[in-house]
């Protein structure tokens, strides 16, 4: 070969390089999306958002990120789930079948991200048929967090849960380490979802967290709902003109009970305040990791729950203290109205308290430390967020279906500090219980008939406007009944009382 013709070999291998590396550079460009959801968490229960529940992990990510304060799940488990993974509603991919429906991991894996899942699934199929390359967690919608109940999977084969030194919250963070550790590969960006069962009855905790919170909680819910209030208007979360919802009628001041039934509560509520801060330390080990590995500064953390603070009392072992393997306990309304401060009602409801979820979002260099946004925003925008960071594009078809189209709209213009354009209503159902959000207007259905609120005036729903706006609650009980029927399901309750019959769904 001649001297003339080496030199153009060598160019051509040297141009090569230049242009792999720019690919890499390319893949390197687009962020990693790390997803975090808690399970039955209320809108108060983070330092951050007015609690005091010690979060300092997700309280620095807060103060050095972007807190939104009019953010919604579905009030459900599954549902909030559903929205989360397709950018759907619920109602429009057959709730936990999520049918006719693409989901995030399997659009980034498309485009070129790993994707990797570990907790709580509570949809049907597995998700490695839906998009994740692993998975470890359990199907089901909640299990012992000592023991497990059988559903537990590493990748597609049944996982048997040790009889000593395991719980769930710490498992999830471990094989999403391991998953990271082994799995992510240089040049190529990946998406973690990790969706912690906790702080989801049965109340089962470490003892050395139980021990932080016994005795804090003797002041009572009445007191702390007072505390809590405070912090969030400090804060800016909410306005003090909004006020707070009044003790449900259900729930006795806290005065009138007896000393052995306050150290029961207290008890109770420290049992769950130990849940949530097991599940802060792990977000502190998942964030260590993501530093060792160098990828914190070009990866977009979202925290979220899905849904409010729960109110069904379903304690089956009165005789066990909440807190070991052996124990089933939940709260109840008393606990979950501090959880949900300052708003009505509970999991379940499309009332403020049932669908007001922490949502904090943590990107260096992007999102601006230390900010709040009031726009409002739904699960269903995750997906949207996913397209517009990994430069995807939502298909028409999935296998062999016919897709929904994308309701979600992407977060990234918030997330930048700007103004996006709002929803044109944000839906909202789960079984019975159905509302509307359009602009700061918002609909409410709980047992009929609909009510109509002021979101700037009255984000607490104490002053119902159904009487004085008729008309403007007509339309958007037509607007309402517009998209149920796109969505194939039906209206419901409509402007009447007739029952809707329930859907079948675990907890």
């Amino acid at each position: 070969m001649t001297r003339s013709g080496t030199w153009f070999v060598r160019m051509g291998i040297v141009l090569a390089l230049l242009s792999a590396a720019q690919g890499i550079a390319t893949a390197d460009s687009r962020p990693n999306i790390v997803i975090i959801m808690v399970d039955d968490m209320g809108f108060a229960d983070l330092g951050c958002y007015g609690s005091e529940i010690q979060t300092p992990h997700l309280d620095r990510l807060a103060s050095n990120g972007l807190r939104f304060t009019q953010f919604y799940n579905t009030a459900k488990c599954h549902s909030s789930r559903a929205c989360l993974l397709t950018g759907c509603y619920a109602a429009e991919v057959g709730e936990s079948a999520i049918s006719h429906s693409v989901t995030i991991a399997e659009v980034l894996r498309d485009r070129g991200y790993t994707t990797l899942m570990t907790g709580k699934w509570h949809l049907k199929g597995h998700p490695m048929d839906r998009g994740f390359d692993r998975y470890f967690g359990h199907l089901s919608g909640s299990t012992n967090y000592f023991t497990g109940d059988g559903t537990f999977h590493l990748d597609r084969e049944k996982f048997d849960v040790p009889e000593t030194g395991f719980y769930t919250t710490n498992a999830n963070t471990d094989h999403a380490i391991q998953f990271l550790d082994r799995e992510v590969k240089p040049g190529k960006p990946f998406f973690l979802y990790v969706a912690y069962n906790a702080p989801h009855y049965p109340l089962q905790a470490l003892p050395e967290d139980i021990e932080k919170y016994r005795g804090q909680y003797m002041k009572g819910w009445d007191a702390l709902r007072e505390e809590r209030h405070e912090r969030q208007v400090a804060m800016g979360l909410v306005k003090p003109e909004w006020g707070m919802a009044p003790r449900d009628a259900d729930v006795p001041a806290w005065d009138s009970l007896s000393e052995e039934k306050k150290r029961e509560e207290d008890l109770t509520f420290a049992v769950f305040a130990a849940m949530i801060d097991r599940v802060d330390q792990n977000i502190g080990r998942l964030l260590a990791k993501l530093k060792d590995m160098g990828a914190v500064d070009n990866t977009l953390l979202l925290f979220v729950s899905d849904n409010g603070g729960c109110p069904f009392q379903r304690t089956k072992t009165p005789e066990i203290p909440p807190g070991p393997a052996e124990s089933y306990w939940t709260y109840h309304k008393g606990w979950a109205q501090v959880s949900n401060v300052p708003f009505r009602l509970y999991k379940q409801n499309q009332h403020e308290g049932g669908i007001s979820t922490p949502l904090i979002a943590y990107w260096p260099g992007v999102v601006a430390p230390d900010t709040l946004t009031d726009q409002p925003g739904h699960l269903i925008d995750f997906m949207a967020t996913a397209l517009d960071l990994a430069d995807g594009v939502y298909p028409q078809e999935n296998r062999g279906e016919t897709v929904r189209p994308l309701r979600g709209k992407s977060l990234v213009p918030i997330l930048k500090g700007g103004r996006r354009e709002p929803h044109d209503a944000i839906y909202l159902r789960f079984s019975k219980y159905k509302g509307l959000r359009a602009g700061p207007w918002k609909i409410a259905w709980e047992k009929g008939p609909w009510e109509l609120y002021n979101m700037q005036a009255d984000r607490c729903e104490l002053q119902n406007l159904a009487q004085e706006h008729p008309d403007r609650l007509n339309a958007l009980v037509d607007r309402y009944e517009a998209w149920a029927r796109d969505a194939g399901i039906s209206s419901g309750t409509g402007r009447n009382t007739r029952k809707e019959k329930a859907r079948k769904n675990t907890p």
